[in-house]
């Protein structure tokens, strides 16, 4: 009994910190709208994850946008302001840096945790890193200018890999994703159904997913397992990856119906 007392009480001090951590950031994100409308300039916030975002579209009702340094960034920026309102286009506060191995050949297999975690090793905070694209054991590191300088200079290894770095003019080619077209057949639209399909899943893993609070649409968070998605959404599964939805081809002979996706 003393046990569980002990284990509730520790679930419902977890429980006060994050919402202590969710209302400070809401207040955050109002502040940096309020400075953009009061200055008539745009203001920009620091990276945000998925449930930041989803934080962000339920407070915020005034003007903002999104960007991340590429298409279907996950980790992105919030513009607040708009160019209707303030009459120019925002600049993006956002680089992107090269990390390739000084010497390929003996250069260690590298991963996403390898250069995440030799950047946070230089004392970067994790608010002002982006996500990290990694092709032919290259890392395209997407951060914000104020701290890219920093790393390039600073940046000389990753796991036992020396490394060069160099800020990128324009974004590279190479962190565009690569998109696969998947052809599905579903029941109906429900989003639990089309889930399970893209991902080789069971009906109760997919709902898991739901209850787990690792599914967004459009980067709101859904925890409505039948929301009907629609053409053009694009759905992010924590832990899977994301897709976009392209509509529905036809209906199958059995009732059913033939779907198009495209996977990232």
């Amino acid at each position: 009994m003393v046990y569980s007392y002990i284990l509730y009480e520790n679930i419902e001090r977890v429980v006060t910190i994050l919402e202590k951590e969710e209302a400070l950031l809401i207040k955050r994100f109002k502040e940096l709208s309020t400075r953009s409308y009061n200055r008539g300039i745009f203001v920009y916030s620091d990276f945000l994850n998925m449930y930041e975002q989803d934080l962000l579209f339920s407070n915020v009702n005034t003007p903002f946008s999104l960007f991340g340094g590429f298409s279907g960034a996950e980790r992105q920026i919030a513009i607040f302001g708009s160019e209707e309102e303030l009459g120019y286009s925002p600049t993006y506060p956002v680089s992107c840096i090269l990390v390739s191995p000084l010497m390929q050949k003996f250069a260690d297999d590298l991963t996403h945790r390898d250069f995440l975690g030799s950047v946070l090793g230089l004392g970067i905070k994790r608010e002002t890193v982006g996500d990290i694209i990694i092709k032919n054991n290259t890392g395209y590191i997407f951060c914000l200018d104020t701290v890219a300088d920093y790393i390039k200079e600073n940046l000389k290894k990753v796991r036992h890999t020396s490394v060069k770095c160099e800020i990128a003019t324009e974004i590279p080619d190479e962190v565009n994703p690569e998109l696969e077209e998947k052809i599905i057949v579903i029941a109906s639209e429900r989003l639990d159904a089309i889930i399970a399909e893209v991902y080789n899943l069971s009906r109760s893993e997919s709902n898991s997913l739901f209850l787990a609070k690792k599914v967004f649409v459009n980067n709101k968070l859904t925890e409505n397992n039948s929301h009907k998605i629609k053409t053009g959404d694009t759905i992010s599964v924590r832990g899977f990856g994301r897709f976009n939805f392209l509509g529905i081809l036809q209906e199958t002979r059995k009732g059913k119906l033939r779907a198009k996706v495209e996977v990232f």
